[in-house]
């Protein structure tokens, strides 16, 4: 297994050099594809975007635009001539909508929009684009709208005032008031409508993405998704909601039904609208199934759902509107599917690795796919010439670089159920010698290590530095089945570290790792993992603990906590002896192992008190203990320079409490 010393060791400055593609756009007739592609700057510190021309039949890719700050959303005009994209440009504020011809030359604005523009897509006749845009319901029209925004900007109280549940988001308030609305602009006149002006109709605050809603074919009508409960709330069943453009007038498409509906897309034919469905009165992590509704009876219909995977939005049609394309996990991979209306399952179009954002035109798909070992590339495939990748952003800088195994295992875990696990091994490794071994334990929980290349916590990174890296996808996580699923539901932490103990026993017994070199590091859910080891082991030498859960009860104070309950099994007033039977801080008499804490001020899924609270009760019980804090990151690490220190904490503090450490820069 060992790799010519010849190349180099992958750095944390590689991954900042890497470009990084996203969100094609296909030409109509398939034969060119429109990608936004972000490059970043380490001194400078921050992030370009611009957008690239790509040949679906291959040839060098071109760039077209380069003025931007961030070129995104690129949307390719039914009618073949202008790329619609949103841009900050010309010290625009907020985001904007521009068009550019695909042969190059200026890009012209279309309009302004004090609140910004963001989820754009284009009328069938070419000349109109909706877009959303959070504003205040009260402020109709522009006038109005832009001296609100004038007024919000310009004032010195910056208090936020709230009476509704869900007030906070990730990263940002929604506390001024404004939500997401849908609006549609004539490209050529700039006037700009308002489609929900004086109704309750909104899209869903926590994710106003352009797969919430779809324009029918012959331009009549726009479905959207819509939360109707008066109080809006992030775990709230969604309904579909249909506007009649020429009547102004709006229709329950999903009445009466006890599922969540989301993401409708309409059939190319007009005769059928496809939408996501949810069971949250089940479970609160239901699969999303696919539904389709008979536009001219109303009648829904679920395709057969034998099959025990979720399926994710978007959902697309190709022509002759008899399939659908659409990405879902399976066992560690997302793959692209497509379901022929009619099938009992559906087949695979494109497989991961990690298949992310695409586009159908016909039946050409343009996608973009990662795996362990590849930074994310651009793709097509279509019946005719089946896949070809068509872009090389990034075979300079990979092309130097030395990258070790990565093994898919499966081992034993709770109660001898199988569960998959990802080991990636040091370039240089050999079976004969012994290695340290070091967890990356996954968020969630309900989520996956799948076969992606994570530029935050990346395992060949880490592997890069000696270590054998260990991946386990724990009872909890997503792909491997609803029943693997929801296995964990009211009993945290149990199952997962079985499973995680079990991942450390199988490799122990391989024979290649050092017993006395054992560390684990995991972020969010995974940082909640580690510091329940932290209060159940001692056979592992350190831990790093980014953005970690440490204690439920004090974990009301972040963005989602209505949903608790329901995963833990009590509100903790009602029960808080099966809330702490989850809870790290229940068990911090056991703790003893060194831990590095890491935590960013911004954070509102994980407040930033979890890791002080962490922090400060290593340091009150004498456990060595390291805290970075990053006052202007979230629950994720951003900026360039901010990253590059992160990894560097993280191997300084690993190689401080492995006995046999070693560093590389």
């Amino acid at each position: 297994m060992a790799t010519s010393h010849r190349k180099r060791r992958l750095t944390a400055e590689d991954l900042w050099r890497l470009a990084r593609p996203a969100q094609p756009t296909l030409s109509p007739d398939g034969a060119q594809a429109c990608v936004s592609v972000s490059t970043y700057d380490m001194e400078e510190n921050q992030g370009r975007t611009r957008l690239w021309l790509l040949n679906a039949f291959g040839g060098a890719p071109r760039p077209l635009t380069e003025a931007g700050e961030k070129d995104g959303e690129p949307r390719w005009s039914p009618d073949g001539t202008r790329i619609a994209f949103v841009a900050k440009r010309d010290k625009d504020e907020e985001p904007q909508l521009w068009l550019i011809a695909p042969d190059g030359g200026e890009a012209r604005r279309v309009m302004r929009m004090p609140t910004g523009v963001s989820g754009i897509k284009w009328f069938p006749d070419s000349r109109r684009v909706a877009f959303i845009s959070w504003v205040w319901p009260d402020a109709t029209g522009y006038p109005a709208l832009e001296a609100r925004w004038k007024a919000h900007k310009e004032s010195k109280v910056k208090a936020h005032v709230v009476e509704h549940e869900a007030y906070r988001y990730w990263d940002h308030w929604l506390s001024d008031g404004r939500v997401p609305r849908l609006f549609v602009v004539d490209v050529e006149t700039q006037r700009i409508v308002d489609l929900f002006a004086g109704t309750p109709y909104e899209l869903p605050a926590a994710d106003p993405a352009s797969h919430h809603y779809d324009i029918s074919p012959d331009g009549r009508e726009i479905a959207f998704t819509h939360d109707p409960a008066e109080a809006k709330r992030f775990d709230h069943e969604y309904h579909v909601f249909a506007l009649d453009l020429r009547a102004k007038s709006f229709r329950h498409v999903t009445k009466g039904s006890r599922l969540s509906h989301f993401s409708p897309s309409y059939s190319p034919d007009g005769r059928s609208l496809a939408l996501l469905t949810r069971n949250l009165r089940r479970n609160p992590v239901a699969e999303s199934r696919i539904a389709l509704v008979d536009r001219g009876s109303g009648a829904m219909r679920h395709l057969p759902w034998s099959w025990d995977r979720s399926a994710q939005a978007p959902l697309a049609w190709e022509s002759g509107s008899a399939s659908l394309v659409f990405a879902a996990e399976d066992r560690a991979r997302t793959h692209l599917f497509r379901w022929r209306i009619g099938e009992r399952a559906p087949e695979v179009a494109a497989l991961g690795g990690t298949v992310g954002d695409f586009a159908v035109a016909g039946e050409t798909v343009a996608f973009v796919r990662n795996t362990m070992d590849t930074p994310p590339a651009v793709f097509c495939v279509s019946p005719a010439r089946g896949e070809r990748r068509i872009d090389r952003f990034n075979d300079d800088v990979m092309a130097g670089v030395a990258l070790g195994e990565v093994r898919e295992m499966r081992v034993r875990g709770w109660h001898g159920e199988s569960v998959q696990m990802w080991v990636i091994y040091p370039p240089d490794f050999d079976p004969k010698r012994k290695w340290p071994l070091l967890h990356n334990i996954h968020g969630g929980p309900h989520s996956t290590w799948g076969d992606n290349f994570h530029f935050r916590w990346n395992n060949h990174v880490f592997a890069a530095q000696g270590y054998v890296v260990a991946c386990v996808n724990y009872h909890g996580s997503s792909s491997f089945g609803q029943r693997f699923l929801e296995s964990i539901d009211g009993e945290w932490g149990k199952r997962e570290l079985a499973d995680v103990e079990a991942g450390t026993d199988h490799l122990l017994r391989e024979g290649y790792i050092d017993r006395h070199r054992l560390l684990a590091a995991g972020g969010s859910y995974g940082g909640y993992m580690v510091a329940w080891m932290n209060g159940h082991t001692d056979r592992y030498r350190a831990y790093v603990c980014h953005a970690g859960c440490f204690d439920w009860v004090a974990m009301f104070s972040d963005d989602a906590w209505y949903w608790h309950p329901k995963e833990l099994g009590a509100w903790y007033w009602e029960d808080p002896e099966r809330v702490d039977a989850q809870n790290p801080r229940a068990r911090v008499a056991r703790m003893k192992t060194p831990t590095l804490v890491i935590h960013g001020l911004l954070d509102y899924r994980v407040p930033d008190s979890q890791g002080l609270a962490y922090y400060n009760t290593l340091k009150a019980k004498g456990i060595p203990a390291r805290l970075v804090f990053f006052p202007d990151e979230n629950h994720w690490i951003l900026k360039p320079q901010n990253s590059r220190l992160w990894y560097r904490e993280f191997f300084d503090w690993l190689a401080r409490h492995d006995p046999k450490g070693r560093r590389r820069r």
